[in-house]
């Protein structure tokens, strides 16, 4: 039997931190913040075929569109889980998007600089997301 999507979730993972649009949060030493998309997310989207990516030095807005990610079945926003600036993008996710689906917590999209250090604070633990979505 093969398995598909939405067969196939992974744990959550204890160390990111998430947002209630499915937006997971690395947070870096050098207070850089990893942005990609939940297991959860890439399952509920299907196949990964297209993505748009903001430009490196673009300030962003908490909870406003900062990229596109297009699946066979759908288009969905990817959210700004902080305000700050866009510090750098996944270039290799353009031409390889099914990578989000394969390895969806290694495949960062993008890198925010946050305008403050602790708008993380309020973004959901593992658990918390965790219980969001019935896992």
């Amino acid at each position: 039997m093969q398995l598909t999507f939405e067969d196939s979730y992974m744990p959550v993972p204890s160390e990111l931190r998430y947002t209630d649009t499915h937006e997971w949060v690395r947070i870096a030493s050098d207070g850089l913040l990893s942005v990609g998309i939940t297991d959860h997310e890439q399952n509920a989207l299907g196949e990964i075929v297209r993505l748009e990516l903001p430009t490196p030095g673009t300030t962003v807005h908490r909870g406003s569109p900062i990229a596109t990610i297009e699946s066979e079945k759908s288009a969905s926003d990817i959210n700004a889980p902080v305000s700050g600036e866009i510090a750098s993008v996944n270039e290799s996710l353009r031409s390889s998007p099914g990578s989000i689906n394969t390895a969806p917590y290694e495949s960062w999209l993008v890198k925010i600089r946050p305008s403050d250090a602790t708008t993380t604070d309020d973004l959901l633990s593992a658990g918390e997301y965790a219980a969001r979505i019935g896992e």
